[in-house]
């Protein structure tokens, strides 16, 4: 049988076709074809990322953030003023037009004593522009107060909230609760504008000093991990919903809002970091050149003793409070983020981030053998325990928690207070997941996938978490504390941009007399 030429193109003009639609809507949902992909559920995905180098030359001396003043007298009372306001902030050599709280970048940090009354008399000025990508209506904000041990109602930590622009709002905390020795931080929590608003620079440290002078002593320094991408003066707009599915990684990163700052060290000398990933979407693997790093903390407080490492890994939203000790006699050394491959595609990079100088006569610093005494891992019979099985997941351009869109119906946890629970998180797709969970902290019991010594670090020592790293195609399980505090608070991924398309719920805690609902 002869087949005319004309078919055999209409033939061929199909397949092409087929094959180009079959490709686009893989991309779009985002699946499994390879160790790159960023959905779940199928092929396609976000491919590429070689491997690069950003490594500025030293800068500026380095610099803390500011502090915020406080202006009430009374020594168990932090009162001040905050603003959300855009402004002028010089981006390394750039007059970048950037979101802010009271005009500096990154705000400015809340510095205070366990137990104290801790309110915000909050301003929102910032800018109404219409509407962005996804249809939400720019202007709007509040504050979250991440890693905060405290209340989830009106006043205190209500994520739910809409703070219009023009209007005010009085927070106010009882801190009671909260654990000494602490790096929270604050940042907007707007769903749907989360992201931009983040990626433009809401975001400041909250530091519950330490219950004990045993690190005091040692010269202290707050580190804010940050980075943008400008388009001129502006922040780099979100212009595609690839932008939200990935998650947007800036070619500038900063510390403090500087790039590369050069801190000073004495030989011998000893310092502590606190440090918070502030970056909406961007991992670290810290290292110190020729240094190593001691972890004395990490999101929930203080931990046990000093453990050495020579890298670690923070994800977006996480916080490390670390020792370091100068023992060289003299140069300089850059403390880096190594390369790193959290999925969907993203540059494998190796970023400067600091250098440090060693200055001055030299010292004789030690590392103590015991920080917390009262830190430990908990002993208790999981069998009796609730259970919990979460699923995140990722397509067309949406994101998802057990299958369920935080747009159209959220997945809803309700929980009793004081009690334990057990949560299984699981990754359905090519990209890490950082999940954050509101008001309280776990313990990791174990992590199925991703690098090995973050696994090791969370899962052997006391650590308290509320920011844990899901690997791709992996799973983590957590031993979640639901203490002292009822109301309706959330948790999700805190790669923000997955936050504003679905991956968040609602978790609902219950007073211990109120009966639950039939499958809470």
């Amino acid at each position: 049988m002869r087949i005319s030429k004309q078919v055999i193109v209409i033939f061929l003009s199909f397949i092409l076709i087929a094959t180009i639609v079959s490709i686009n809507v893989d991309y779009a949902a985002g699946g499994r074809s390879g160790g790159g992909s960023c959905g779940g559920g199928g092929g396609g995905g976000c491919s590429g990322g070689g491997s690069q180098v950003i490594d500025p030359p030293p800068g500026q001396p380095f610099k803390d953030p500011a502090v915020l003043t406080d202006i009430n007298p009374d020594p168990y009372i932090f009162e001040a003023n905050l603003e959300a306001k855009a402004a002028t902030v010089n981006i390394n050599g750039v007059q970048a037009n950037l979101l802010t709280y009271n005009g500096y970048y990154p705000g400015p940090t809340i510095n205070i004593k366990k137990g104290d009354t801790l309110k915000f008399h909050f301003k929102n000025s910032l800018p109404q522009s219409g509407t962005n990508i996804l249809g939400y209506e720019r202007g709007i904000t509040n504050i979250h107060t991440h890693g905060f041990h405290v209340s989830p109602e009106e006043p205190a930590d209500a994520a739910h909230i809409h703070i219009m622009p023009g209007e005010t709002y009085d927070y106010e905390y009882d801190t009671s609760k909260q654990p000494a020795g602490t790096m929270s931080f604050y940042h907007c929590h707007i769903h749907g504008l989360t992201a931009e608003q983040y990626w433009a620079g809401l975001a400041g440290c909250l530091i519950t000093q330490d219950s004990n002078t045993l690190l005091s002593s040692y010269e202290t320094h707050n580190m804010v991990i940050k980075d943008i991408t400008l388009s001129g003066s502006e922040p780099e707009a979100y212009s595609s919903t690839m932008d939200y599915m990935k998650g947007k990684e800036g070619n500038i990163v900063m510390v403090n809002g500087q790039v590369n700052p050069v801190l000073n060290i004495h030989p011998g000398q000893v310092q502590r970091w606190r440090i918070l990933n502030a970056c909406n979407a961007r991992f670290l693997k810290l290292n110190l050149q020729q240094h190593g790093l001691q972890i004395i903390g990490t999101d929930g407080g203080l931990l046990d003793k000093p453990y050495a490492v020579s890298e670690v890994l923070v994800a977006p939203g996480e916080r490390l409070d670390l020792l370091v000790k100068a023992v060289k006699m003299a140069g300089s050394y850059k403390l880096l983020s190594l390369p790193y491959d959290r999925g969907c595609g993203s540059p494998l990079q190796t970023v400067t981030l600091m250098t440090i100088t060693y200055k001055g006569n030299a010292m004789s610093g030690n590392i103590p053998s015991v920080i917390n005494s009262e830190a430990k891992r908990l002993n208790i019979d999981l069998s009796s325990l609730p259970k919990r099985q979460l699923t995140l997941s990722m397509k067309m351009g949406r994101g998802y928690i057990n299958g369920q869109d935080f747009d159209v119906n959220p997945y809803t946890i309700m929980s009793k207070v004081g009690t334990f629970e057990v949560w299984e998180i699981s990754v359905q797709g090519g990209m890490d997941h950082p999940f954050h969970f509101h008001v309280n902290h776990a313990q990791v019991l174990s992590i199925s996938g991703g690098d090995s010594g973050y696994t090791s670090l969370c899962t052997t020592t006391p650590a308290w978490k509320d920011t844990i790293v899901v690997p791709k195609w992996g799973k983590i399980t957590i031993l979640v504390s639901i203490n002292d505090y009822t109301g309706m608070t959330m948790f999700h991924c805190h790669i923000v941009e997955h936050e504003d398309i679905g991956m968040m719920g609602m978790w609902h805690i219950m007073g211990m007399e109120e009966p639950m609902p039939m499958g809470g």
